[in-house]
């Protein structure tokens, strides 16, 4: 499970999240490359203003690309299989694990995406549907979410489904966080992929 932090974190952001998911995982959890300024980090640098966001996109297209490298690292560092390698991002760690998954599928096993939103400029990239099919993605959003409005996480789900992603999409009553609730619902989701199953079958009837 690689943790993809959001705008000012830093790799420690998301590491309480190892204590509360499926022990199975082994956890990594990364640094991303441009100050943000305060003792933070970023995987590109924003603008946030009340009409919206701006972004340096060059930024994003290095980091984007910078975390593809790293996950074909991760075999040769740590004893993990390369192709078993799960992302789970928070705001800006969403938008970047959203970026290398639907540019690189063959990568990654599946993505948590947290308050986060697409990137426009990612779409001319996206790998071709029938390499995303059944890709499973589990989307979660706060419909009190003021940096990223719920429209984005919405949004996800609308362009991800008909592509026929696995696509399980869930709203909470938070802002811009994960809460305990979200957590439990990740971790489950989680369990039941690691288990073979899908997230609604019982648990013991793995999937033949």
């Amino acid at each position: 499970m690689l943790l993809l932090h959001g705008l000012g974190g830093d790799e420690s952001s998301l590491f309480f999240l190892a204590n509360k998911l499926d022990g199975r995982f082994f956890f990594v959890s990364a640094r991303a490359p441009y100050d943000s300024g305060g003792g933070g980090y970023a995987w590109f640098h924003a603008r946030l203003s009340p009409g919206g966001s701006t972004i340096e996109p060059e930024e994003a297209e290095s980091s984007r690309r910078l975390l593809l490298g790293f996950i074909d690292e991760l075999a040769q560092e740590y004893p993990v299989d390369a192709s078993r390698v799960y992302l789970m991002g928070f705001s800006q760690g969403t938008i970047m694990s959203l970026s290398a998954a639907l540019t690189c599928p063959e990568k990654i096993a599946g993505v948590v995406a947290a308050s986060g939103r697409i990137l426009p400029e990612v779409l001319p990239l996206m790998a071709s549907p029938d390499r995303l099919e059944a890709f499973p993605v589990f989307v979660s959003h706060g419909i009190r979410d003021e940096i990223l409005p719920i429209r984005h996480g919405r949004e996800i789900r609308d362009r991800l489904s008909p592509l026929r992603m696995d696509v399980s999409y869930h709203e909470y009553p938070m802002g811009h966080e994960i809460r305990q609730e979200c957590v439990a619902d990740i971790s489950e989701w989680l369990r039941a992929r690691l288990d073979g199953r899908r997230e609604d079958q019982p648990e013991g009837d793995p999937i033949q």
